[in-house]
């Protein structure tokens, strides 16, 4: 049986979803409800379903932010978005990042039969692949030849997801980088594990969490030194540093100088 999740912020559409469609003819058993996003991926979390129905739309959630979560840390899992956002554009995007089906409220029940049979053969086809695969490693035959192109295009929409991602979290970090940010705040901000947010940052940028908030806060902290009238201190504060001696090691690790040297030889000008 596959394990299906449903999410959306409107009651009578999951009971109906729930009740309506009939889930033991296509070999399917819905394991969880949820009426938000946030509940949602703990749902999904705990489940691991095979297919999710849901709503992107919902209050205090980023939509395609969620749908590139989701792939990156479920590339198995297949979904169909059901929404009343009519936007073109917005649906080309989600279908970009993976989505199965995006289908417009209210839909038909035939709309939604072929969203679910579209699902099943993308799942089907995922386990005949691995199975095959599975099947080479017993007998031992090695090839170099390419897999199966369906699996080059499930790894090429996992990257897409996973750099959506990045992309988002870079540009968190970039707007918070004076709070006292942690990467929990991050991961819950793109809507993924702090795990899987971690194993990212070091796959498309080579450096860790902390490794990319101390270079964002440099560049800063150089910028600001650049004011003669601001005070070291309050400049370590403005970047997020509540201990100087820390600024200090960070500023000259990542400088080369201390945060005065910088001052007194790269924002001075010299004179001719």
């Amino acid at each position: 049986m596959y394990k299906v999740v449903i999410i959306d912020d409107e009651p009578i559409i999951v009971r109906g979803l729930e009740k309506t469609v009939k889930w033991e003819k296509w070999g399917c058993v819905v394991a969880g409800t949820a009426y938000n996003g946030i509940e949602g991926m703990e749902m999904i979390r705990k489940e691991k379903p095979d297919m999710l129905i849901s709503d992107i739309c919902m209050p205090q959630m980023d939509g395609l932010s969620m749908i590139a979560a989701l792939k990156s840390e479920f590339p198995h899992m297949e979904i169909t978005i059901l929404t009343g956002y009519r936007d073109f554009d917005y649906a080309q995007k989600a279908i970009r990042l993976g989505v199965c089906r995006f289908l417009l409220k209210p839909s038909k029940m035939d709309e939604l039969n072929e969203a679910i049979l579209a699902m099943l053969e993308k799942l089907q086809e995922k386990t005949s692949i691995r199975e095959a695969e599975e099947e080479a490693e017993r007998e031992e035959v090695f090839t170099d030849s390419p897999k199966d192109g369906a699996d080059g295009g499930k790894e090429e929409l996992e990257s897409a997801a996973s750099s959506f991602i990045v992309k988002n979290a870079l540009a968190y970090i970039e707007e918070n980088f004076a709070d006292r940010l942690k990467l929990a705040d991050v991961a819950d901000n793109v809507y993924v594990s702090q795990w899987h947010l971690s194993k990212l940052l070091n796959k498309y940028t080579g450096q860790n969490f902390s490794e990319i908030l101390n270079h964002v806060r440099m560049e800063e902290a150089k910028k600001l030194l650049e004011n003669p009238s601001l005070r070291i201190g309050d400049i370590a504060e403005a970047v997020g540093f509540l201990d100087m001696a820390h600024f200090s090691r960070v500023f000259k690790k990542q400088a080369g100088v201390s945060a005065n040297e910088y001052r007194n030889t790269v924002c001075t000008p010299q004179k001719k």
